[in-house]
Protein backbone atom coordinates (compact mmCIF):
# COMPACT_ATOMS: atom_id res chain seq x y z
CA UNK A 1 0.00 0.00 0.00
CA UNK A 2 1.11 3.58 -0.49
CA UNK A 3 2.65 5.81 2.15
CA UNK A 4 0.52 8.20 4.15
CA UNK A 5 2.42 11.18 2.81
CA UNK A 6 1.30 10.31 -0.74
CA UNK A 7 -2.30 10.01 0.37
CA UNK A 8 -2.13 13.29 2.22
CA UNK A 9 -0.41 15.03 -0.67
CA UNK A 10 -3.07 13.83 -3.08
CA UNK A 11 -5.86 15.26 -0.95
CA UNK A 12 -4.07 18.45 0.04
CA UNK A 13 -3.24 19.49 -3.48
CA UNK A 14 -6.61 18.36 -4.88
CA UNK A 15 -5.54 16.15 -7.75
CA UNK A 16 -7.83 14.94 -10.46
CA UNK A 17 -9.61 12.51 -8.16
CA UNK A 18 -9.04 14.55 -5.01
CA UNK A 19 -10.50 17.72 -6.46
CA UNK A 20 -13.94 16.18 -6.80
CA UNK A 21 -13.80 14.88 -3.26
CA UNK A 22 -12.75 18.26 -1.88
CA UNK A 23 -15.15 20.38 -3.90
CA UNK A 24 -17.74 20.46 -1.17
CA UNK A 25 -15.62 20.66 1.96
CA UNK A 26 -14.48 24.30 1.77
CA UNK A 27 -11.23 26.12 2.36
CA UNK A 28 -11.21 25.33 6.06
CA UNK A 29 -11.22 21.60 5.44
CA UNK A 30 -8.69 22.06 2.65
CA UNK A 31 -6.33 23.67 5.15
CA UNK A 32 -7.03 20.90 7.66
CA UNK A 33 -6.01 18.28 5.14
CA UNK A 34 -2.71 20.06 4.59
CA UNK A 35 -2.09 20.01 8.34
CA UNK A 36 -2.97 16.32 8.40
CA UNK A 37 -0.40 15.75 5.67
CA UNK A 38 2.26 17.04 8.04
CA UNK A 39 0.97 14.81 10.84
CA UNK A 40 0.96 11.78 8.55
CA UNK A 41 4.57 12.36 7.56
CA UNK A 42 5.61 12.12 11.20
CA UNK A 43 4.06 8.70 11.75
CA UNK A 44 5.08 7.02 8.50
CA UNK A 45 7.33 4.03 8.95
CA UNK A 46 10.56 3.66 7.04
CA UNK A 47 9.99 2.52 3.44
CA UNK A 48 11.44 -0.73 2.11
CA UNK A 49 14.23 -0.78 -0.43
CA UNK A 50 12.65 -3.52 -2.49
CA UNK A 51 10.50 -6.64 -2.54
CA UNK A 52 11.41 -10.36 -2.59
CA UNK A 53 11.74 -12.10 -5.95
CA UNK A 54 9.14 -14.86 -6.00
CA UNK A 55 9.26 -15.93 -9.65
CA UNK A 56 9.95 -19.65 -9.85
CA UNK A 57 8.44 -23.11 -9.81
CA UNK A 58 6.27 -24.23 -6.89
CA UNK A 59 5.36 -27.82 -6.10
CA UNK A 60 7.24 -31.06 -6.72
CA UNK A 61 4.67 -33.20 -8.57
CA UNK A 62 5.47 -34.44 -12.08
CA UNK A 63 3.82 -33.01 -15.13
CA UNK A 64 3.88 -29.88 -17.19
CA UNK A 65 3.78 -26.78 -14.99
CA UNK A 66 0.75 -24.52 -14.88
CA UNK A 67 1.87 -21.10 -16.07
CA UNK A 68 0.75 -18.34 -13.72
CA UNK A 69 1.42 -14.61 -14.04
CA UNK A 70 1.36 -11.93 -11.35
CA UNK A 71 0.89 -8.35 -12.55
CA UNK A 72 0.43 -5.05 -10.75
CA UNK A 73 1.90 -2.88 -8.00
CA UNK A 74 3.90 -3.32 -4.79
CA UNK A 75 1.30 -5.57 -3.18
CA UNK A 76 1.47 -7.88 -6.19
CA UNK A 77 5.25 -7.72 -5.96
CA UNK A 78 5.17 -8.59 -2.26
CA UNK A 79 6.69 -5.51 -0.66
CA UNK A 80 6.59 -5.99 3.10
CA UNK A 81 7.08 -9.76 2.99
CA UNK A 82 10.28 -11.04 4.57
CA UNK A 83 10.72 -13.99 2.21
CA UNK A 84 9.75 -14.84 -1.36
CA UNK A 85 7.51 -17.68 -0.14
CA UNK A 86 5.31 -15.18 1.75
CA UNK A 87 4.01 -13.17 -1.21
CA UNK A 88 0.49 -13.47 -2.57
CA UNK A 89 1.83 -15.01 -5.78
CA UNK A 90 3.86 -17.66 -3.94
CA UNK A 91 1.01 -18.61 -1.60
CA UNK A 92 -1.51 -18.88 -4.44
CA UNK A 93 0.94 -20.85 -6.61
CA UNK A 94 1.68 -23.28 -3.78
CA UNK A 95 -2.02 -23.86 -3.11
CA UNK A 96 -2.80 -24.41 -6.79
CA UNK A 97 0.12 -26.83 -7.15
CA UNK A 98 -1.05 -28.85 -4.14
CA UNK A 99 -4.62 -29.12 -5.39
CA UNK A 100 -3.76 -29.68 -9.05
CA UNK A 101 -1.03 -32.24 -8.35
CA UNK A 102 1.14 -30.36 -10.83
CA UNK A 103 3.89 -27.78 -10.41
CA UNK A 104 3.07 -24.12 -10.95
CA UNK A 105 5.55 -21.86 -12.68
CA UNK A 106 5.11 -18.31 -11.43
CA UNK A 107 6.27 -15.28 -13.41
CA UNK A 108 5.93 -12.04 -11.47
CA UNK A 109 6.30 -8.86 -13.55
CA UNK A 110 4.68 -6.52 -11.02
CA UNK A 111 6.58 -3.37 -10.05
CA UNK A 112 6.76 -1.27 -6.91
CA UNK A 113 4.97 2.03 -7.49
CA UNK A 114 3.10 0.81 -10.57
CA UNK A 115 -0.24 2.31 -11.58
CA UNK A 116 -2.82 1.04 -14.04
CA UNK A 117 -1.19 2.81 -16.97
CA UNK A 118 1.83 0.54 -16.43
CA UNK A 119 -0.18 -2.64 -16.94
CA UNK A 120 0.17 -2.64 -20.72
CA UNK A 121 3.96 -2.82 -20.52
CA UNK A 122 3.78 -5.48 -17.82
CA UNK A 123 1.44 -7.64 -19.89
CA UNK A 124 3.67 -7.24 -22.94
CA UNK A 125 6.72 -8.29 -20.94
CA UNK A 126 4.87 -11.24 -19.38
CA UNK A 127 3.77 -12.54 -22.77
CA UNK A 128 7.33 -12.29 -24.03
CA UNK A 129 8.48 -14.44 -21.10
CA UNK A 130 5.61 -16.96 -21.13
CA UNK A 131 4.13 -18.36 -24.31
CA UNK A 132 0.88 -19.77 -22.97
CA UNK A 133 -0.04 -18.38 -19.56
CA UNK A 134 -3.07 -20.07 -18.06
CA UNK A 135 -3.99 -17.62 -15.32
CA UNK A 136 -2.96 -14.13 -14.28
CA UNK A 137 -3.46 -12.53 -10.87
CA UNK A 138 -3.62 -8.73 -11.04
CA UNK A 139 -3.44 -6.41 -8.02
CA UNK A 140 -3.50 -2.69 -8.77
CA UNK A 141 -5.25 0.54 -7.82
CA UNK A 142 -3.83 1.93 -4.58
CA UNK A 143 -1.21 4.02 -6.35
CA UNK A 144 -3.82 5.27 -8.80
CA UNK A 145 -5.63 6.83 -5.85
CA UNK A 146 -2.55 8.32 -4.23
CA UNK A 147 -1.20 9.63 -7.54
CA UNK A 148 -4.52 11.16 -8.59
CA UNK A 149 -4.95 9.09 -11.75
CA UNK A 150 -8.35 9.72 -13.33
CA UNK A 151 -10.66 6.81 -12.62
CA UNK A 152 -11.62 6.54 -16.29
CA UNK A 153 -7.95 6.34 -17.23
CA UNK A 154 -7.27 3.66 -14.63
CA UNK A 155 -10.16 1.46 -15.69
CA UNK A 156 -9.41 1.88 -19.41
CA UNK A 157 -5.86 0.60 -18.98
CA UNK A 158 -6.98 -2.23 -16.71
CA UNK A 159 -9.64 -3.27 -19.22
CA UNK A 160 -7.05 -3.26 -22.02
CA UNK A 161 -4.72 -5.45 -19.96
CA UNK A 162 -7.51 -7.94 -19.22
CA UNK A 163 -8.53 -8.01 -22.88
CA UNK A 164 -4.93 -8.63 -24.00
CA UNK A 165 -4.56 -11.55 -21.59
CA UNK A 166 -7.91 -13.05 -22.51
CA UNK A 167 -7.00 -12.79 -26.19
CA UNK A 168 -4.24 -15.38 -25.65
CA UNK A 169 -6.52 -17.65 -23.60
CA UNK A 170 -5.27 -16.57 -20.18
CA UNK A 171 -7.81 -16.46 -17.34
CA UNK A 172 -7.68 -13.27 -15.26
CA UNK A 173 -8.39 -12.74 -11.56
CA UNK A 174 -8.15 -9.15 -10.34
CA UNK A 175 -7.85 -8.17 -6.70
CA UNK A 176 -9.53 -4.76 -6.78
CA UNK A 177 -8.24 -1.59 -5.15
CA UNK A 178 -7.87 -2.00 -1.38
CA UNK A 179 -9.67 0.33 0.99
CA UNK A 180 -7.06 2.92 1.91
CA UNK A 181 -9.31 4.14 4.70
CA UNK A 182 -7.98 1.33 6.92
CA UNK A 183 -4.54 2.92 7.14
CA UNK A 184 -4.57 4.03 10.76
CA UNK A 185 -1.69 6.57 10.69
CA UNK A 186 -3.68 8.69 8.23
CA UNK A 187 -5.94 10.96 10.34
CA UNK A 188 -9.59 11.85 9.80
CA UNK A 189 -11.22 13.24 7.73
CA UNK A 190 -8.57 12.28 5.21
CA UNK A 191 -9.22 8.57 5.82
CA UNK A 192 -12.89 9.02 4.95
CA UNK A 193 -12.01 10.67 1.64
CA UNK A 194 -9.48 7.99 0.69
CA UNK A 195 -12.04 5.31 1.56
CA UNK A 196 -14.53 6.84 -0.88
CA UNK A 197 -11.93 7.21 -3.64
CA UNK A 198 -10.72 3.62 -3.10
CA UNK A 199 -14.21 2.14 -3.20
CA UNK A 200 -15.23 4.16 -6.25
CA UNK A 201 -12.19 2.90 -8.12
CA UNK A 202 -12.74 -0.71 -6.99
CA UNK A 203 -16.34 -0.62 -8.26
CA UNK A 204 -15.23 0.80 -11.62
CA UNK A 205 -12.50 -1.85 -11.86
CA UNK A 206 -15.05 -4.60 -11.24
CA UNK A 207 -17.28 -3.47 -14.10
CA UNK A 208 -14.34 -3.12 -16.49
CA UNK A 209 -12.83 -6.50 -15.65
CA UNK A 210 -16.06 -8.50 -15.84
CA UNK A 211 -17.10 -6.87 -19.10
CA UNK A 212 -13.77 -7.89 -20.64
CA UNK A 213 -13.86 -11.52 -19.55
CA UNK A 214 -12.11 -11.54 -16.18
CA UNK A 215 -13.33 -11.96 -12.64
CA UNK A 216 -12.68 -9.82 -9.57
CA UNK A 217 -12.17 -10.38 -5.88
CA UNK A 218 -12.92 -7.46 -3.58
CA UNK A 219 -9.96 -6.85 -1.26
CA UNK A 220 -11.63 -3.78 0.26
CA UNK A 221 -10.95 -3.54 3.97
CA UNK A 222 -10.09 -7.24 4.17
CA UNK A 223 -7.36 -6.40 6.69
CA UNK A 224 -9.33 -3.66 8.44
CA UNK A 225 -10.52 -5.54 11.53
CA UNK A 226 -7.25 -7.40 11.95
CA UNK A 227 -5.31 -4.17 11.52
CA UNK A 228 -7.27 -2.52 14.30
CA UNK A 229 -6.80 -5.50 16.61
CA UNK A 230 -3.24 -6.52 15.75
CA UNK A 231 -1.58 -3.95 13.48
CA UNK A 232 1.90 -5.25 14.27
CA UNK A 233 0.88 -8.67 12.93
CA UNK A 234 -1.13 -7.83 9.83
CA UNK A 235 0.93 -4.89 8.57
CA UNK A 236 4.67 -4.71 7.97
CA UNK A 237 7.14 -2.36 9.62
CA UNK A 238 6.32 0.54 7.27
CA UNK A 239 2.72 0.38 8.63
CA UNK A 240 1.21 0.43 5.12
CA UNK A 241 2.17 -2.70 3.20
CA UNK A 242 0.80 -6.02 4.47
CA UNK A 243 3.01 -8.30 6.52
CA UNK A 244 3.41 -12.00 5.74
CA UNK A 245 0.19 -12.61 7.69
CA UNK A 246 -1.55 -9.85 5.76
CA UNK A 247 -0.51 -11.32 2.42
CA UNK A 248 -1.71 -14.75 3.54
CA UNK A 249 -5.09 -13.21 4.32
CA UNK A 250 -5.32 -11.60 0.89
CA UNK A 251 -4.17 -14.79 -0.85
CA UNK A 252 -6.83 -16.84 0.95
CA UNK A 253 -9.49 -14.63 -0.64
CA UNK A 254 -8.00 -15.04 -4.13
CA UNK A 255 -7.29 -18.80 -4.15
CA UNK A 256 -10.89 -20.06 -4.71
CA UNK A 257 -11.32 -17.70 -7.66
CA UNK A 258 -8.00 -18.77 -9.19
CA UNK A 259 -8.97 -22.43 -8.82
CA UNK A 260 -12.35 -21.90 -10.47
CA UNK A 261 -10.76 -19.85 -13.26
CA UNK A 262 -8.47 -22.81 -13.97
CA UNK A 263 -11.40 -25.23 -14.00
CA UNK A 264 -10.38 -26.86 -10.71
CA UNK A 265 -12.50 -27.59 -7.66
CA UNK A 266 -12.90 -25.09 -4.85
CA UNK A 267 -15.29 -25.01 -1.93
CA UNK A 268 -17.78 -23.05 -4.04
CA UNK A 269 -17.46 -24.83 -7.38
CA UNK A 270 -20.78 -25.43 -9.09
CA UNK A 271 -23.04 -24.03 -6.41
CA UNK A 272 -25.81 -21.55 -7.09
CA UNK A 273 -25.96 -18.23 -5.23
CA UNK A 274 -27.35 -18.70 -1.74
CA UNK A 275 -29.88 -16.06 -0.65
CA UNK A 276 -29.20 -16.90 2.99
CA UNK A 277 -25.64 -15.72 2.49
CA UNK A 278 -26.73 -12.58 0.66
CA UNK A 279 -25.80 -13.89 -2.78
CA UNK A 280 -27.67 -13.59 -6.06
CA UNK A 281 -27.31 -12.48 -9.67
CA UNK A 282 -27.82 -9.01 -11.11
CA UNK A 283 -26.36 -6.34 -13.39
CA UNK A 284 -22.60 -6.01 -13.05
CA UNK A 285 -22.93 -2.35 -12.07
CA UNK A 286 -25.07 -3.30 -9.07
CA UNK A 287 -22.78 -6.19 -8.20
CA UNK A 288 -19.73 -3.95 -8.34
CA UNK A 289 -21.09 -1.37 -5.93
CA UNK A 290 -22.11 -4.01 -3.43
CA UNK A 291 -18.91 -6.05 -3.72
CA UNK A 292 -16.70 -3.19 -2.55
CA UNK A 293 -18.48 -3.26 0.80
CA UNK A 294 -17.97 -7.00 1.26
CA UNK A 295 -14.28 -7.99 1.11
CA UNK A 296 -13.58 -11.46 -0.22
CA UNK A 297 -16.55 -11.30 -2.61
CA UNK A 298 -16.04 -12.56 -6.16
CA UNK A 299 -17.80 -11.02 -9.15
CA UNK A 300 -17.81 -12.93 -12.42
CA UNK A 301 -19.82 -12.93 -15.63
CA UNK A 302 -22.78 -15.25 -16.00
CA UNK A 303 -25.84 -15.86 -18.18
CA UNK A 304 -29.56 -15.95 -17.53
CA UNK A 305 -31.65 -17.95 -19.93
CA UNK A 306 -28.76 -18.02 -22.39
CA UNK A 307 -28.48 -14.23 -22.38
CA UNK A 308 -25.28 -12.45 -21.28
CA UNK A 309 -26.97 -9.10 -20.69
CA UNK A 310 -30.25 -7.57 -19.58
CA UNK A 311 -31.63 -4.08 -20.05
CA UNK A 312 -29.29 -2.83 -17.30
CA UNK A 313 -26.15 -4.39 -18.73
CA UNK A 314 -23.97 -7.47 -18.27
CA UNK A 315 -25.20 -10.15 -15.89
CA UNK A 316 -22.84 -10.97 -13.03
CA UNK A 317 -22.89 -13.36 -10.10
CA UNK A 318 -21.61 -12.49 -6.63
CA UNK A 319 -20.30 -15.20 -4.32
CA UNK A 320 -19.03 -14.83 -0.80
CA UNK A 321 -15.92 -16.91 -0.93
CA UNK A 322 -14.59 -18.88 2.01
CA UNK A 323 -11.51 -17.02 3.20
CA UNK A 324 -9.92 -18.61 6.23
CA UNK A 325 -6.37 -17.29 6.84
CA UNK A 326 -3.56 -19.42 5.46
CA UNK A 327 -0.18 -20.11 7.06
CA UNK A 328 2.27 -17.24 6.74
CA UNK A 329 5.03 -19.49 5.39
CA UNK A 330 5.01 -22.13 2.69
CA UNK A 331 7.45 -24.67 1.34
CA UNK A 332 10.28 -23.05 -0.67
CA UNK A 333 9.95 -23.38 -4.45
CA UNK A 334 11.70 -26.26 -6.13
CA UNK A 335 13.35 -23.85 -8.52
CA UNK A 336 13.34 -20.10 -8.98
CA UNK A 337 13.92 -18.24 -12.21
CA UNK A 338 15.40 -14.80 -12.51
CA UNK A 339 13.82 -12.19 -12.64
CA UNK A 340 -20.88 -12.30 -3.84
CA UNK A 341 -22.50 -10.71 -2.16
CA UNK A 342 -25.73 -9.35 -3.66
CA UNK A 343 -28.33 -8.89 -0.92
CA UNK A 344 -31.97 -9.12 -1.85
CA UNK A 345 -33.13 -5.89 -3.37
CA UNK A 346 -33.25 -3.86 -6.52
CA UNK A 347 -31.10 -5.15 -9.35
CA UNK A 348 -30.66 -8.68 -8.02
CA UNK A 349 -32.20 -11.82 -9.44
CA UNK A 350 -32.72 -15.16 -7.74
CA UNK A 351 -31.50 -17.99 -9.90
CA UNK A 352 -32.02 -21.68 -9.32
CA UNK A 353 -29.26 -24.17 -10.19
CA UNK A 354 -28.97 -24.73 -13.91
CA UNK A 355 -30.38 -21.42 -15.08
CA UNK A 356 -27.07 -19.59 -14.85
CA UNK A 357 -23.52 -20.60 -15.57
CA UNK A 358 -20.17 -18.90 -15.44
CA UNK A 359 -19.21 -17.39 -18.77
CA UNK A 360 -16.11 -18.59 -20.62
CA UNK A 361 -15.64 -15.24 -22.33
Amino acid sequence: MPGARKIASTAAYAGSIGAAGLAGVGLGAYGLLRIEALIARRVVGQPFEGAPEDSGTYGHAPGRPIEMLVIGDSTAKGMGADHATQTVGAIVATAVAAIAGRPVHLTNVAAVGAISTDLGDQVERALELVDNPQVAVVMVGANDVTKSVQRATSTRHLAAAVAALRAVGCEVVVGTCPDLGVIEPVPQPLRLLTRKWSRDLAAAQTVAVVEHGGRTVSLGDLLGHEFEQTPSVMFSKDRFHPSAAGYARAASALIPSVLDALGMTSTDTGRAPDRRRGESIGPVSVAANRAVRDPGTEVSATEIGGQESGHRGRWAVLLRRHREPLPTSVEPPAARSAETAVPDGEGSTDVTPGTARNSDT
